[in-house]
C-alpha cells in the first residue's frame, strides 16, 4: 500500500474508539510487569514503553516507584488519553510522539518494552529501521521485552497485516547482539471477548 499513512491510521483508531475498546487493551499488564521486574532494573533507571499509547503500563510502573519513564506512540490521540488519565502524574513521564521507524532516541534506556508494535512492521526495511532504533537506544547489558502475535495467532489486527513471531524469527530479526533471557506465551482476551495468542520475549543485549 504505497499511499498508506501509518500515523493517520492510528490517529483515526484512537479518534473513533475508546482506549478501553481496542483489541489489545489490557486492564492489568501482568506479564509485562513481571518481565520488567525480572530485568533487575533500579527504579530510577530509564524505561521506555514503545507503542504505549493508551496502555496502563505506565500507570502501574509509576505506582511501583519507577521514576524515569518514557512512553512513545505514533498517535498523539493515544498519548493525550493517557496523559488525561494520569492527571498531575503525567508530568513525571517523558512523552514521545514518533513513528518507531523514524525514532531517534533522546538518550539511552535500560529497558525497552514493546507489546504489539514490532509485529505490525511487515516490510523488511521498516523492521531494519526499528532494530536500528533499538540498537541506538539500548546499551550493552540493556533489556528488550518484545511481545508479538505468536505463530498460529491472528494474521491481522486493526485491519492491518502483521508478522507472527517465534524465537527463531525474532532472534534473526534482532541480530546476534541479543540473547534470550526468558520466553512466555499468553492468550490475551480482547475487550470484545476474542482470543489472541501472544509470545513474549525478554532479550538482553550482550554486544
Amino acid at each position: 500500500m504505497p499511499d498508506f499513512d501509518r500515523k493517520q491510521h492510528w490517529e483515526n483508531v484512537y479518534d473513533n474508539k475508546s482506549p478501553l475498546e481496542v483489541s489489545w487493551f489490557q486492564r492489568e499488564p501482568e506479564r509485562s510487569l513481571a518481565m520488567i521486574a525480572d530485568c533487575g532494573t533500579d527504579r530510577h533507571q530509564p524505561v521506555i514503553d514503545i507503542g504505549g499509547g493508551a496502555s496502563v503500563l505506565v500507570d502501574r510502573l509509576l505506582d511501583l516507584g519507577y521514576s524515569h519513564l518514557s512512553v512513545l506512540d505514533i498517535s498523539q490521540n493515544a498519548l493525550d488519553a493517557t496523559r488525561k488519565r494520569l492527571g498531575g502524574k503525567a508530568e513525571l513521564v517523558e512523552w514521545l510522539v514518533a513513528d518507531i521507524t523514524e525514532f531517534e532516541p533522546p538518550h539511552c534506556f535500560h529497558v525497552w518494552h514493546d507489546r504489539a508494535v514490532f509485529h505490525f512492521l511487515t516490510k523488511a526495511d521498516d523492521r531494519a529501521k526499528y532494530v536500528a532504533s533499538l540498537h541506538n537506544a539500548l546499551p550493552v547489558g540493556g533489556h528488550a521485552i518484545i511481545a508479538a502475535f505468536a505463530i498460529g495467532g491472528p494474521e491481522k489486527c486493526s485491519g492491518l497485516d502483521i508478522v507472527q513471531y517465534d524465537l527463531e524469527k525474532l532472534t534473526k530479526a534482532l541480530g546476534p547482539e541479543f540473547k534470550l533471557v526468558e520466553q512466555a506465551s499468553e492468550n490475551h482476551m480482547t475487550p470484545a471477548g476474542g482470543e489472541q495468542k501472544f509470545s513474549y520475549f525478554h532479550m538482553q543485549r550482550t554486544q
